[in-house]
C-alpha cells in the first residue's frame, strides 16, 4: 500500500475527512488494518489526544448486588457512547476510595462515577477544585455543588412506612447503618414522618444501627436490643437491603417468625420473593440511575474539552421508587 505514515495515521484515528483524504483510500486502509488484524495503541492516542474514552466507576461494595447491577448499567450505557469502563471496589474505606480515585486519574480517565464513602471529601474536593468531571451516585454532600443522582429517599422511605401503619403495624423499628451519610438520615426522616403523620410516636427504642464494618454480626445486638426494650414490636423498616438479609438469618437462627411482624424495606433483591414475600419494597430505579449518570458525565467531559477555563453548570437528580405491596 503506497501511502505515508501520515496518512494512514489520520485515516486510523478517524481524521480522514477532517485532512480531505479520499473515502477510497480511507476505505483501502480500513481493509488492509483488518487484514493485518491492525489493534490501535489507546495509550498512544490518548496521549495524542488528551482523551482515553474511559471513565472511572468507585463502588462501595462490588458484591452487592445493588451496586453490581449499577454497575453493569453504567457499563451498558458507557458502551453505548463509545466508553470503556474502569471499575474500582472502595470496600466503603477511605483511604481506599483516596487511592482510587488517585490512580483513575493517573490512568487518564476522562470521568468519575462514584458512589462515596462520605467520611472524608479531601480527595473529591481536589476533583472540584481541578473542574474534573464528577458525578456521584446513590450518596452526595449537600454542602458541595456537584454534580450527583440519588433516590427520592425521604419520601420513599415515607411511603413503605404509612404502608406498614395501613396494614396495622403501630410499634414499627427502624434497622439503619451509616448514619454519617445524609441518604440515611433522609430514611430515618421518611420513618419518622409516617409515624408523626400517623400520631405514633418515634420511640428511640425501637432505633436500630448496626456498625456497617461487620453489619453482619452487628444486626444480632442491635435487634437483641430492640426485642428487649420493646418486646411486642410489630414491624420493621429496613433502610437498606442488606440489613434485611441480615436481619432474616438473626430471624431463622433465633427461631422467630417473621410473618408476624410487618416488613418494609429500601431496595429489593430476588430472594426476598422466598424470605418474605409479604415484604414491603421500594424498588431502587437502576436502569435510570445508570443511564443518568453517564449521560451527566458525558456532557461534562464535553465541557471540560470545550470549555475548559469556564466553570460548568452542575446538574442533580432525585429519581422517585417504585413501590411495591403485596
Amino acid at each position: 500500500m503506497n501511502l505515508s505514515k501520515t496518512t494512514v495515521s489520520w485515516v486510523l484515528a478517524g481524521k480522514g475527512d477532517e485532512k480531505g483524504i479520499s473515502a477510497a483510500t480511507q476505505e483501502k486502509v480500513f481493509q488492509y488494518a483488518k487484514r493485518l488484524n491492525y489493534q490501535p495503541n489507546l495509550l498512544a492516542r490518548s496521549l495524542n489526544t488528551g482523551m482515553s474514552d474511559t471513565i472511572g466507576l468507585i463502588i462501595p461494595d462490588i458484591t452487592d448486588s445493588f451496586y453490581s447491577s449499577i454497575a453493569c448499567s453504567i457499563e451498558r450505557e458507557a458502551e453505548s457512547i463509545g466508553y470503556a469502563l474502569m471499575i474500582g471496589n472502595s470496600e466503603s474505606e477511605i483511604e481506599r476510595e483516596n487511592r482510587m480515585i488517585r490512580l483513575f486519574k493517573a490512568k487518564q480517565v476522562d470521568g468519575i462515577i462514584l458512589a462515596p464513602t462520605k467520611i472524608s471529601k479531601v480527595e473529591i474536593q481536589n476533583l472540584l477544585d481541578e473542574s474534573f468531571p464528577l458525578v456521584l451516585f446513590d450518596r452526595y454532600f449537600p454542602e458541595m455543588e456537584t454534580n450527583y443522582v440519588i433516590i427520592d429517599n425521604e419520601e420513599s422511605s415515607y411511603k413503605v412506612v404509612k404502608q406498614l401503619i395501613v396494614n396495622g403495624s403501630r410499634k414499627i423499628a427502624i434497622i439503619t447503618t451509616n448514619s454519617h451519610l445524609r441518604t440515611m438520615n433522609m430514611r430515618r426522616e421518611g420513618y419518622a414522618r409516617a409515624l408523626m403523620e400517623s400520631n405514633l410516636a418515634v420511640d428511640p427504642d425501637l432505633y436500630g444501627e448496626a456498625p456497617f464494618i461487620d453489619y453482619e454480626n452487628n444486626i444480632y445486638n442491635t435487634l437483641d436490643n430492640i426485642f428487649s426494650k420493646v418486646p411486642d414490636v410489630d414491624g420493621f423498616f429496613f433502610a437498606t437491603h442488606i440489613l434485611a438479609i441480615a436481619a432474616f438469618r438473626y430471624f431463622f437462627e433465633k427461631n422467630i417468625n417473621i410473618t408476624e411482624f410487618g416488613l418494609s424495606c429500601i431496595h429489593s433483591v430476588p430472594a426476598f420473593r422466598c424470605l418474605a414475600p409479604n415484604m414491603i419494597t421500594a424498588h431502587m430505579p437502576i436502569e435510570e440511575i445508570g443511564k443518568n449518570t453517564v449521560r451527566i458525565l458525558s456532557n461534562c467531559i464535553k465541557h471540560h474539552i470545550e470549555a475548559p477555563n469556564e466553570r460548568e453548570k452542575v446538574e442533580t437528580l432525585i429519581l422517585p421508587c417504585s413501590i411495591t405491596v403485596p
